[in-house]
């Protein structure tokens, strides 16, 4: 299957994401789960842990400013669904502003991260990483923010794993799935359009909303 931004991006809008069996892998297929993970933005979890870690953080955060090497790092494993071709593919769609990337920061060094494709009010979460303790975490809290802050109203996490559960992440069919991404992909939402928050500022503004 020969994929270009264009396409991979109808198949969002149509409700599958595409995947490669391994980093080598010339073949690229899309998948469409029964059950799709999503991340409620007004239900995720955050630990007295979390919340305290965040406090104390000497993590940076920001957006966009090394999306490759957030998705290098998402690859950066011994088995990995990001092939060379889905790799170009993303780097395209960012330098087109539909796929944005949130990175977490131990003074120069890139420790952790979290990149995704956006579609009207839709946010589609493809992989993060972490090279510190909690900075997926730190990663994925500040990322539920700033989705909340731009207007977002799904966060599709395609699957849904222990660690996103204990989050605060759920499962929903197919069809709900659907039915949210119809309504999201038709609002208005810009990624790029909230105040970049610390870590510090995110957790004091989830006690506000809790």
């Amino acid at each position: 299957m020969h994929l270009t931004p264009d396409v991979l991006m109808q198949g969002y809008a149509t409700g599958i994401f595409p995947m490669a069996e391994h980093r080598d892998d010339p073949e690229v297929f899309w998948v469409d789960p029964q059950r799709r993970g999503v991340m409620p933005l007004t239900g995720f979890h955050a630990s007295r842990s979390l919340r305290r870690a965040m406090r104390n953080t000497r993590f940076e955060v920001s957006i966009n400013q090394d999306f490759a090497g957030v998705v290098d790092g998402c690859a950066d494993r011994a088995d990995t669904w990001i092939s060379t071709e889905i790799r170009s593919l993303y780097i395209a769609l960012h330098k087109r502003g539909q796929a944005h990337s949130l990175e977490v920061w131990d003074g120069s060094a890139l420790v952790g991260g979290v990149y995704g494709v956006t579609l009207g009010a839709a946010f589609f979460g493809e992989s993060m990483f972490s090279r510190r303790t909690d900075a997926s975490k730190i990663a994925l809290a500040c990322l539920v923010n700033r989705l909340l802050d731009a207007g977002f109203r799904l966060f599709d996490t395609q699957f849904l794993t222990d660690h996103l559960a204990s989050l605060g992440g759920i499962e929903i069919s197919r069809a709900a799935y659907r039915t949210a991404l119809q309504a999201a992909k038709a609002l208005p939402a810009d990624f790029t359009a909230p105040v970049l928050r610390s870590p510090q500022e995110v957790v004091q503004r989830m006690t506000q909303r809790s």
